[in-house]
């Protein structure tokens, strides 16, 4: 009997609560009890259904089944998931060309001490000294054609396999890295092996070397695809923005002028009427993760089947017409417009990483550029009504335009929150303002996939629904994540309350407060409070914690997760049921807030230089060029 992946609806739709899970990584004492539950791990992924990949959740059920049949204890259930996924995964990685493979190694497998090795943003620059067997299997990985990384849970492998120029991972890591890999590679059915190290200790760890030899070997003639995948579909989004398919879909009015944004070129070289144009274009194809498209087109290809995720993947998506290209572009255009009017608005001085465009340009310009990427958008949608059809174009702008709408409220009522006298709030308050701020771009997104396919009516409320809960949830992650702070945008942590913003964590602390510890925080929420910064930060942490704030707010995140996961089990066809699940899991990925319980908030000083993806491909040493 092929083991089940396929939860029912009760089991989907249990609560999902975020517990510690480091008792549950532990690693096998001995080789041979290593290699036995390794080959038990082999007869179990053997009887997978290989056509789906595995949720986290799934894989946990599957791994402690597989730990009760050997008598084995609990904690070992991290490690059985790797070895699971890795058999799950071996005869697609087998068949995939070594060429066409990353090889990842952490930097803690060096040898502490007088190791020559430089570090730089892509990682550590090997100097194949032999001290080490980190030059060991990296030269034989790049013998076979391997490109190869050594980095720890570096950002940037996502973006390398959706960039295309590799179609599975290898890697070693920890299990502590390996479980974040999960949510995000795993689920997306991307084909990887791993090894885990034998200790997460990061300057004193060992690897079974043997092993790690074979999974760079292993080989096998190329099979047809069996595990569905959003490979193609984020591949398919992601080139919307590259050049010269961006200049084309957008059909540049003006001419070809390239800004460079990094470089803060004068505008007085450029000509005035091609500039508002040039930097809009340049700054779609500038950055960011392109999920809203990809939501699109992913949409699209749920209510036409699937295909895209299936064999042919690659070319199903090439053989979307122009209007679905361009609706899925139209979303980003809108998204983009918001964050060049939300940096200035909020004061943010970086974004992708260099300076602001308001920064670099100036705020009038910003404001302009802004304005013109929203036109852009409309535009996209109204110019192909012959290829999307006038009724479908027509209910797609209506629910664009909403959606900008809604956007402006929740925006609006942040501002005058922000910059009013009383600034008392509810949690239903900041929940409102949430729901029109972050729900309505999921929302277009979905619709508009959905809508381009056909007839959307029955799939409005629905959509409307998940869209909502969701988005909620994903903005209460993104407040916990502030206290963590974001590099690739140099931002310090802890901003929203520097900036005095409304937040849910600041409306749970004055519900729960005492009085005279509410008008505390107040008094240092605001910026003439006459204290430092760090400060400001120190006691607002202090209350939030005495208010039990952050654990409030993983409750809400369970709540509207579990709001999301019914209305995903309550849709069809089983293509867009399956991508609500996949949002839910990845959008919603417990590894993002892990840690926001009274997190110790580090302020980001110092300068990251981050290159396109494909400044990443080929050997480290490509990379550095």
């Amino acid at each position: 009997m092929p083991e089940t992946q396929t939860p029912n609806a009760t089991e989907k739709s249990e609560k999902k609560t975020r517990r510690k899970t480091s008792h549950l990584k532990l690693v096998p004492e001995t080789p041979q009890l290593r290699e036995q539950m390794r080959d038990k791990c082999r007869e179990v992924a053997a009887r997978m259904n290989k056509e789906m990949p595995p949720t986290k959740d799934e894989l946990e059920k599957i791994a402690r089944r597989t730990l009760e049949e050997m008598g084995m204890a609990e904690g070992y259930v991290g490690w059985i998931m790797v070895m699971l996924s890795t058999e799950f995964f071996r005869d697609a990685v087998a068949a995939t060309p070594p060429s066409r493979r990353l090889f990842l190694l952490p930097h803690c497998l060096k040898h502490a001490e007088g190791c020559p090795a430089d570090y730089d943003e892509f990682g550590m620059d090997c100097k194949k000294c032999g001290a080490c067997s980190i030059a060991d299997f990296r030269t034989k990985a790049e013998e076979m054609g391997y490109k190869v990384l050594v980095a720890e849970g570096s950002p940037v492998v996502l973006k390398i396999i959706v960039s295309g120029y590799v179609d599975s991972i290898v890697g070693v890591a920890c299990l502590n890295v390996l479980e974040k890999a999960i949510d995000k590679i795993l689920l997306a059915g991307i084909p990887c092996m791993a090894v885990p190290l034998l200790s997460s200790d990061c300057r004193n760890t060992s690897v079974d070397e043997a092993w790690v030899r074979d999974m760079i070997m292993v080989q096998q003639p190329v099979a047809e695809q069996k595990t569905r995948s959003y490979v193609h579909l984020m591949r398919g989004a992601s080139d919307l923005f590259s050049q010269p398919q961006l200049d084309s879909i957008v059909g540049r009015q003006r001419s070809q002028t390239q800004i460079n944004i990094e470089s803060m070129e004068p505008l007085a070289s450029v000509d005035p009427i091609a500039a508002t144009e040039a930097l809009a274009c340049n700054f779609l194809a500038r950055g960011g993760k392109y999920s809203r498209p990809f939501i699109t087109l992913a949409a699209y290809d749920a209510m036409n089947g699937g295909k895209a995720t299936g064999q042919g993947g690659e070319k199903e998506v090439a053989s979307y017409s122009r209007g679905v290209q361009s609706a899925a572009l139209s979303i980003e255009c809108f998204h983009k417009a918001s964050l060049v009017h939300d940096d200035i608005e909020d004061g943010d001085a970086f974004r992708y990483g260099v300076p602001a465009m308001h920064q670099q340009f100036g705020l009038s310009t910003a404001i302009n550029v802004g304005d013109y990427m929203i036109g852009m958008g409309y535009r996209l949608i109204g110019r192909e009504i012959e290829s999307i059809g006038a009724a479908a174009a027509a209910e797609i702008l209506n629910c664009l335009s909403s959606a900008h709408m809604r956007l402006a409220e929740g925006q609006g009522a942040e501002l005058l929150w922000r910059d009013g006298p009383n600034k008392r709030l509810t949690p239903l308050d900041a929940l409102k303002i949430y729901a029109l701020k972050t729900s309505p771009a999921f929302e277009a997104a979905l619709f508009t996939g959905v809508r381009l396919a056909g007839d959307a009516k029955a799939y409005a409320e629905p959509i409307k629904l998940f869209a909502r809960n969701i988005g909620v949830a994903f903005q209460i992650i993104n407040d916990l994540q502030d206290w963590h702070g974001d590099d690739h945008n140099k931002l310090s942590a802890a901003g929203d309350v520097l900036g005095g913003r409304p937040t849910v964590l600041l409306a749970l602390a004055l519900q729960s407060l005492s009085p005279e510890d509410s008008e505390k925080l107040l008094a240092v929420m605001g910026s003439d409070s006459g204290l430092s910064d760090a400060a400001r930060i120190a006691t607002t942490k202090e209350l939030f914690t005495k208010a039990r704030v952050f654990e409030q707010a993983e409750k809400l995140i369970d709540r509207h997760r579990e709001r999301a996961v019914e209305v995903a089990m309550a849709i069809e066809p089983e293509p867009l049921k399956r991508l609500f699940h996949y949002l839910i899991d990845t959008v919603l990925s417990e590894a993002d807030i892990k840690g926001a319980t009274a997190p110790e908030p580090v302020v980001v000083t110092h300068s990251i230089s981050m290159k396109p993806p494909a400044a990443l491909l080929g050997t480290a040493e490509a990379a550095r060029s």
